[in-house]
């Protein structure tokens, strides 16, 4: 959290309409607080920071909060009808920087990367194009600590909760939001799910493989569905009616705990993590959200709405794509540069590769504009796909047992 005294020349909350006439009020802070979380996960994934990893946790109370705030602003204006039209802005967001890093990832493997990694990239891509690498990986015991050094699309078990998650609340949530009671229905549907989430957690997080607890979408829902929680009425109405100098004070707190664990914790081995560990972390971050959206100028809003969170903030989604397979691939090249400087440059890397996509890719045809317009986006993302099946058909699997030995031997 070095960012933090970085501050104060942003308005703590930026409200503008989206781009592409979604019409939807957009809070800066928001994204400086995606912008930590991916801070943390760099760092974590390069050895730096031993609780960075629970930056993922933070993406998905994130996700949850503004996923559910949309669902309910559709729910308002046609319900089950409106489900396509969300469905489909949730693709034009999440598929195209996925198929231009699958893309680009799987022949920079097969050019760069061990025979082993070729071998599970191969393995892992469908699972992959069906979003639900988690599950392959839970189903294989592939533990996220022990293996992902070998597989370039571990981390993208993430991308397929939320994934699996977007297609599933939203059918719960637009149902539940019927009624004269619908305010109070969805948060305590929310909180149930909590509750149904926590306990799966706890259940299956006392086994000596934490794969299942990790990475299932039932076990990691409790943060998503904590966000969603936040986002409900009751909780906004609340959060909206304290004084902005208690919040100020529990920002603050909330900011020092968040910091403390992201600091101490130490990966799986940390004694409380299944055993509500992960559920405080989330409540903590739910409960910042809270306060940063509904209470104006508070200073933590100031914070992470300033410049460089709010810009790391937006090329998150890309940036947590690449960051995994560059550093997979670049960092033992580096390592004459030391550890810092070996992940600086990967860093940078990645951020490069994060801005490109970001420019040229997601926001075109996220937004319909430029070289997207009209159907050409969605197009040119199906081609993308066509040869990402044509490579995973046409590169010769490495045989079993080949170990680390380099891909040009193959040849």
């Amino acid at each position: 959290m070095s960012a933090l005294p970085l501050a104060s020349t942003a308005p703590a909350r930026h409200r503008s309409p989206r781009p592409g006439g979604s019409g939807h009020a957009h809070i800066a802070a928001l994204d400086g607080l995606r912008g930590f979380a991916v801070a943390a996960v760099l760092l974590f994934h390069a050895g730096h920071l031993s609780g960075g990893f629970l930056g993922v946790d933070l993406f998905f109370v994130l996700s949850g909060f503004l996923i559910t705030g949309l669902l309910l602003a559709a729910a308002q204006g046609g319900g089950l009808v409106a489900l396509p039209g969300f469905w489909a802005r949730r693709a034009r967001r999440l598929l195209p920087a996925l198929v231009v890093v699958v893309v680009v990832t799987v022949p920079a493997v097969w050019v760069l990367g061990t025979t082993e990694q070729l071998r599970f990239a191969l393995g892992d891509l469908p699972w992959v194009a069906a979003q639900a690498v988690n599950w392959h990986y839970i189903t294989d015991r592939i533990g996220y600590w022990n293996a992902s050094d070998t597989r370039v699309f571990a981390h993208l078990w993430s991308i397929a909760v939320e994934w699996q998650f977007y297609l599933l609340w939203p059918l719960v949530l637009v149902i539940a939001a019927w009624g004269r009671h619908a305010r109070r229905t969805v948060a305590a549907l929310a909180a149930l799910g909590v509750l149904a989430s926590l306990a799966l957690m706890v259940t299956l997080g006392a086994a000596v493989d934490t794969t299942r607890a990790y990475e299932g979408t039932d076990t990691r829902a409790v943060a998503l569905l904590l966000g969603a929680l936040a986002a409900t009425a009751p909780v906004r109405d609340l959060a909206a009616r304290m004084p902005s100098r208690a919040a100020d004070a529990l920002c603050l707190v909330l900011v020092a705990g968040l910091a403390t664990a992201w600091t101490v914790t130490d990966g799986e081995k940390a004694p409380l993590l299944f055993k509500g560990g992960l559920f405080l972390h989330s409540l903590a971050a739910a409960v910042l959200i809270t306060v940063i959206a509904q209470v104006p100028g508070t200073r933590a809003a100031r914070i992470a709405g300033s410049l460089l969170p709010r810009r790391l903030g937006e090329l998150s989604y890309s940036l947590y794509l690449w960051h995994w397979p560059v550093y997979l691939l670049l960092l033992p090249r580096l390592s004459g540069l030391g550890k810092w400087g070996a992940t600086a440059a990967a860093v940078a890397v990645s951020l490069a590769a994060a801005a490109v996509t970001k420019r040229l890719v997601e926001d075109p045809v996220r937004f319909r504009s430029g070289w997207a317009r009209g159907r050409r986006g969605p197009a040119a993302v199906a081609a993308l796909a066509v040869i990402g099946v044509a490579l995973w058909v046409s590169i010769p699997v490495p045989a079993p047992g080949a170990g680390t030995v380099d891909i040009q031997q193959l040849r």
